[in-house]
Order: C-alpha cells, then sequence, then structure tokens
C-alpha cells in the first residue's frame, strides 16, 4: 500500500468510527509506525481536513452540531476541574476544548471532545496516569472551555450550576 492509499484509508476510518481512534491502534491497523500516522494526520489536516486529537484518540467532527455553541470562561483550582466537566456533560453539554492564553505564545488550545460522564472519567484516569497537569495551572487557573448544548435552557442551566459551584467567571 502507498502513502496516498494510507491516508486515504486513514481518513475513511476516522469518518466511520464511533469512538476516537488511537495513533497506537491505526498504527496498527496499517502496519506502520506511530509516528508516521501523526505524519499522515499532519498531512491531511494541512489539506482542509478537521482531526482532533484528543486525550482518548484521533476523531472528526460530527455532521450535526448539537445546537448552540458557547465560550464559558471559568476560574478554578484542579481540585475542581473534574466537577466543572460533570457539570457540562451531566447538564447535556459537550465539551470541544480547553483554551488557556499564555503570555508568551498566545492561545493555546486543546481538544477534549467530552460528552459523557464515562468520557470525563477516561480524561481524568488518563491526567492520572501520565501525572499531567490542567493547561489551566499556567494561567492561574483562568481558562475558557468552548461548549455546545442542544438549547438556550440548557446553556442556562449549566451556567447557574457552574456558578453555583465557585467555577464561572462573571461574564
Amino acid at each position: 500500500m502507498d502513502t496516498q492509499e494510507r491516508r486515504r484509508l486513514l481518513l475513511d476510518s476516522l469518518r466511520t468510527a464511533n469512538k476516537p481512534l488511537t495513533g497506537a491502534f491505526l498504527s496498527k491497523k496499517f502496519n506502520v509506525s506511530r509516528q508516521i500516522i501523526v505524519g499522515d494526520i499532519s498531512v491531511i489536516r494541512a489539506g482542509g481536513v478537521t482531526i482532533y486529537a484528543t486525550p482518548r484518540g484521533y476523531v472528526m467532527p460530527q455532521e450535526e452540531s448539537l445546537g448552540l455553541v458557547a465560550i464559558l470562561a471559568c476560574k478554578h483550582d484542579d481540585k475542581l476541574m473534574r466537577r466543572e466537566l460533570e457539570i457540562i456533560v451531566d447538564n447535556g453539554g459537550h465539551v470541544r476544548d480547553v483554551i488557556v492564553e499564555h503570555p508568551l505564545y498566545g492561545e493555546i488550545r486543546a481538544d477534549l471532545m467530552l460528552s459523557t460522564r464515562h468520557d470525563v472519567d477516561v480524561f481524568q484516569q488518563q491526567m492520572t496516569e501520565c501525572d499531567g497537569k490542567p493547561l489551566s495551572l499556567i494561567t492561574e487557573g483562568v481558562h475558557l472551555h468552548t461548549i455546545e448544548v442542544p438549547e438556550q435552557e440548557v446553556l442556562d442551566r449549566i451556567r447557574n450550576q457552574l456558578q453555583e459551584a465557585g467555577i464561572l467567571c462573571n461574564q
């Protein structure tokens, strides 16, 4: 199989996947190194295709949106991170990403793609296993989340609960 064929099949795999696909899984599937997969993903992205690299693997966005997209400004220590994410997903929200404003590098964004409590559990487990720290550590807890919700009522409920938990910045 040549490079172009592998990239086409890789893209097909991502389009039809119903869960994130890890670099390790894809490298095994195509019998190449993980670094080759990383390079292939970069080339595909450079061609204009949106592929998210999440803590659980690569995903492509679903065609249909949940409805409304909002950006929430939050501030908390790492002890409240799980609670913040649970409030969003338990109320029917989807957490696309986390964004921080670095004083030197500017905006730093990481794709999260969390929709369920199970997704939050896996994310938290991976952070613990790799001894990772939240991006918001570099901004004293201040960060943004892009979220999707099905309707305004859900967004209002999420905002209210984050406010009650002392997580939402005054907007």
